[in-house]
């Protein structure tokens, strides 16, 4: 056993000391640098770019996390619901449940000052803005939607702008115009909507998609436009922390019945998760093509060490050496090359991270278009793993093309080489 250890530590040996020891040539002393310089450069930019990417997915869904819940119940088939058909007594008490809210929306136009905008109504409950944040996102006046028996509005600011709608307007308020159900349109308006005019007690800002479309509303309001009784277009739920969501949503499931589905956070903006998936990994494989061209001076490096230790090829197969030790000599030399640039790199690119995460250094001057002001950052120790790995093969690939034409060689009597 300890033999086997030493015949497998004696390639690392001989290769540590190739990688430091001095060349009588000095040029294959700067192609090693420039190599882990290379391959580091493009390690770093890897887990730096892979990082913002993860800080834009994090904000960009938690800010998106204001309109999606934890957990939401929907209809699979159908807009509206009566509420006594979920049993939402069993659901409040289920062990993971936090609190639940009841969500009606419909499509709307809305009037003010003669300006007409299509929008969605979002009807919600009390609980509604501690289960998904939107009052932390009011930006002007404050998250009311009921004094009393006065109902307000909460309307995005892109519907706000383009209705000139505003807080501080006392004497114009919205109008809310939504089609009747089941009655045939009428010549007169009255007869074929039923209206309300709501005064805005704050707007939110959320994005751009959102901030365009959405107006937050009282459900009582939504039900007595809609002509409804207790209805709901979805039931919205908070979980406590320290439980499995999926476990959670696989009780919440059986409980709702196969009449309704029972979505998590991701479920319910899949599209919009896809898509920062896909441009994350479309980046990833594009420097991982940097990658595979800044190897290029691995394979340079390794093919001018090949040359230069010759004689000490011909020594080794001379004492006996095998043909397959003196490739892992030389194939442990390359992979040192790639893993000191991977390392370096990683070290570098989580410094930086760590710094930009810290102190913003690189900022967003867009006067006040974003959220925030620096490049947001998240460092995620699966994607440092994933770049190691990466690193890893790119190397051992590289490593083994230089020494293709050195195993001919070696086929010859040792004195030949």
């Amino acid at each position: 056993m300890n033999r086997k250890r030493k015949h497998m530590k004696f390639p690392l040996y001989i290769a540590w000391r190739y990688l430091f020891a001095k060349k009588r040539h000095n040029a294959i002393n700067v192609l090693t640098l420039v190599s882990v310089i290379g391959v580091a450069v493009g390690t770093m930019a890897l887990v730096i770019i892979l990082s913002v990417f993860n800080g834009f997915e994090k904000l960009i869904l938690s800010l998106f996390n204001a309109f999606h819940p934890d957990m939401e119940i929907r209809l699979v088939a159908g807009k509206a619901f009566p509420v006594e058909d979920l049993p939402l007594e069993e659901i409040e008490n289920m062990p993971g449940v936090a609190s639940y809210s009841e969500v009606l929306e419909e499509s709307a136009l809305i009037m003010h000052r003669e300006r007409q905008h299509l929008v969605r109504i979002r009807g919600v409950g009390p609980a509604y803005a501690g289960i998904t944040g939107i009052d932390t996102l009011v930006i002007e006046g404050e998250y009311l939607l009921t004094d009393n028996e006065r109902d307000f509005l909460i309307p995005g600011h892109g519907v706000a702008r383009v209705v000139n709608a505003s807080i501080h307007d006392y004497l114009h308020p919205i109008d809310i115009y939504i089609p009747r159900r089941g009655r045939t349109t009428g010549l007169h308006p009255s007869q074929a909507f039923n209206s309300s005019s709501n005064f805005p007690r704050g707007i939110f800002a959320v994005q751009s998609e959102y901030d365009m479309e959405y107006v937050i509303a009282p459900v009582r309001l939504m039900r007595r436009l809609l002509d409804y009784d207790n209805e709901v277009s979805a039931i919205v739920i908070a979980l406590e922390e320290g439980h499995s969501p999926d476990r959670v949503q696989a009780r919440l499931q059986q409980l709702a019945g196969e009449e309704f589905q029972v979505r998590n956070r991701l479920q319910q903006q899949e599209f919009l998760y896809r898509i920062m998936r896909s441009e994350k990994w479309a980046i990833f494989f594009i420097l991982s093509f940097i990658l595979v061209i800044a190897s290029f001076n691995v394979i340079g490096s390794l093919t001018m060490l090949v040359i230069e230790k010759r004689q000490d090829i011909s020594v080794l197969r001379s004492m006996g050496a095998s043909k397959k030790l003196v490739r892992r000599i030389f194939l442990t030399e390359g992979m040192l090359i790639s893993m000191a640039g991977a390392l370096s790199g990683i070290f570098l690119g989580g410094l930086v991270s760590w710094l930009q995460m810290r102190y913003g250094l690189v900022r967003l001057y867009a006067e006040g278009a974003f959220i925030v002001d620096a490049y947001p950052v998240d460092v995620r120790f699966p994607d440092l793993f994933l770049v190691g790995a990466t690193v890893f093969c790119i190397g051992m690939v590289a490593s083994l093309i230089p020494l293709q034409n050195m195993w001919a060689k070696m086929d010859k009597p040792p004195g030949s080489i």
